[in-house]
């Protein structure tokens, strides 16, 4: 089996890929079989992003302290069987299409979320629609999450979003800080919808927009859906499947 080991810069994450490049040897990228990430979560979808184009599988190693919710456990021992019998997991992106407020266009494609947030300490005034109906008028408080069931469990639960199953063929749009409507927190939105959401007062209240490696400053409106024509292969051993993770992550206390 051809592996490409990359590696997040901290020391853990340099030893481990130096142990193993010296085990097993290391192959250009378009010549593997599977890339092997050493790191955390933020390394992991870094390099989810760079290797998009490639459609290589991805098994992530934690070699951090952080939580590491997409990675397995390190072990340098017996990695090729190791990764013989991991289990895959398919993930969608979320594409937006963005237009500032100087005219300019903008594309781009998040795994875990798209955020639109205010620049200021001015609040974010929104439009929100789904499938081209208004469903929120004026929308205030810091801003508006859109997230993928892959990134539930990070900045949308902490804004007070669900948690959901990777198989639920479903995303969410979560309120940060949301003040008005007051009560109003997220939406559940099936798999194939589209959201669209335009900045309102953008003189008083500019805000941005977020997703994955692209930030876009001064945003005027913004258009979501989930992108099924993009895949992403995240490879688990079997008792670390992603599936299982977000399930238990609902029962921690």
């Amino acid at each position: 089996m051809k592996i490409a080991f990359t590696a997040a810069h901290n020391r853990g994450a340099q030893q481990a890929l130096a142990d193993l490049k010296n085990r097993y040897g290391q192959h250009d990228l378009d010549a593997a079989d599977i890339v092997v990430a050493l790191g955390g979560d933020g390394h992991i979808l870094k390099t989810l992003y760079e290797i998009m184009s490639f459609d290589k599988a991805i098994f992530a190693m934690r070699r951090t302290e952080s939580v590491g919710f997409l990675c397995n456990d390190f072990r340098s021992e017996d990695l090729p069987e190791r990764l013989g019998r991991a289990q895959a997991v398919k993930l969608h992106p979320l594409r937006l299409e963005a237009q500032s407020t100087d005219g300019s266009k903008h594309e781009a494609l998040a795994i875990n979320e798209v955020t639109i947030i205010r620049e200021t300490p001015q609040s974010a005034r929104l439009n929100i629609s789904i499938d081209g109906i208004e469903r929120l008028s004026h929308y205030n408080g810091d801003g508006i999450l859109v997230s993928t069931p892959a990134g539930s469990t990070a900045y949308n639960h902490s804004c007070g979003g669900p948690i959901i199953p990777l198989d639920a063929n479903t995303f969410v749009i979560t309120a940060i800080c949301g003040f008005r409507p007051r009560g109003w927190r997220y939406a559940l939105l099936s798999h194939d919808a589209v959201v669209e959401i335009e900045a309102l007062e953008t003189t008083k209240r500019p805000v941005r927009i977020e997703a994955g490696l692209a930030v876009i400053h001064n945003a005027a409106f913004v258009k979501i859906h989930r992108d099924d024509s993009k895949s992403l292969t995240l490879m688990f051993d079997p008792d670390q499947h992603l599936g299982e993770r977000i399930i238990r992550e609902q029962f921690m206390s």
